[in-house]
């Protein structure tokens, strides 16, 4: 838990060195990247050189994804984001049930249920998140989330099913944390996704085989999700065009 709190707090530092204009505002900007992502298609690479990259007892995994999202504005995309009541239905089947619990001006409060077959299959996520939301000028703004309990649900969906004290279980992921950025430019929005979490380490016998499949699941699931919230954002206009007529 040391190794990750010093992790996040130097995430948290390049983000406002990113907010104060004292970096580019976007990592793809640093990875002249923008014209890539901005024919449509959403960009996953590793935020550091080693990722997952490994801590006392536990792995740090940090992706960044990228994508561009035409004739939105940032209201638009963070009103999906922060529509959590529906998470169960724009991040299906990863995230199978999701509620509001509270929202006082920029915080939200809200809780998942995530599933993720790829790793285990009888093994489930219930977890309570906190997101806030930061203006940094007309164009561009930042939400940073993190969750603030995780446990893991043994034998989800068969009779066996028991919650699992925090902290317990497998560890196939004991912290999540996620760095947002918007910025409306080019007739779009640009949405950039860095998403962290902490994991129990790989025994050393099998890490050959299984080091690969994380990798590769890691990076999807940042893929997916920016997917899903284009697809969200889109819908959300088609019934609004609908409704207009």
């Amino acid at each position: 838990m040391a190794a990750w709190d010093g992790y996040i707090a130097v995430a948290n530092a390049r983000m406002q060195l990113r907010a104060q204009g004292l970096a580019p505002f976007l990592w793809i900007d640093e990875h002249c990247a923008r014209a890539r992502v901005r024919l449509g298609e959403p960009l996953i690479l590793p935020a550091t050189e080693h990722t997952p990259r490994r801590v006392p007892a536990g792995l740090i995994h940090h992706w960044i994804g990228a994508a561009f999202i035409p004739d939105a504005k940032i209201e638009d995309v963070t009103g999906v984001l922060r529509d959590y009541s529906r998470y169960k239905d724009y991040y299906r089947p990863n995230v199978i049930e999701s509620k509001t619990i509270r929202r006082e001006g920029p915080q939200d409060l809200f809780s998942l249920v995530l599933v993720n077959k790829a790793l285990v299959v009888s093994t489930a996520l219930e977890g309570d998140y906190e997101s806030r939301y930061f203006q940094v000028d007309a164009k561009h703004s930042y939400s940073i989330s993190q969750t603030t309990r995780v446990q893991e649900i043994e034998n989800h969906g068969q009779a066996s099913e028991r919650k699992l004290p925090p902290d317990q279980g497998s560890g196939y992921i004991w912290r999540l944390y996620s760095i947002t950025r918007f910025e409306e430019r080019d007739g779009g929005v640009y949405l950039e996704v860095e998403a962290i979490a902490l994991s129990r380490d790989i025994p050393a016998a099998v890490r050959w085989m299984v080091d690969p499949i994380v990798r590769r699941v890691s990076k999807s699931s940042v893929l997916t999700s920016l997917r899903q919230t284009q697809d969200a954002v889109n819908a959300r206009f088609t019934v609004a065009a609908t409704a207009a007529r």
